[in-house]
């Protein structure tokens, strides 16, 4: 099974479209909202990141909703 993180904010409209797309797909992830959890915000800035989505798949980084990747990702497993 795929180890999914999805880095999130409430106000996100690409995370909502990722979060559906790993659902429709059956995949379980894990979300860390980057404006609820001061943690989540602190993993994601010291990955280099200060916007949202970002998924890590299998410890591979997928900055914004790119379907194309995120499905290369999950195949790999």
């Amino acid at each position: 099974m795929a180890e999914v993180t999805v880095y999130t904010s409430n106000t996100c409209p690409y995370c909502t479209l990722a979060k559906n797309y790993l659902t429709e797909k059956g995949i379980e992830y894990i979300e860390k909202n980057v404006q609820t959890d001061k943690e989540a915000r602190k993993e994601l800035m010291s990955m280099g990141h200060m916007g949202v989505p970002v998924l890590i798949v299998n410890g591979q980084e997928v900055v914004g909703f790119d379907k194309e990747k995120i499905d290369e990702l999950l195949k790999e497993e």
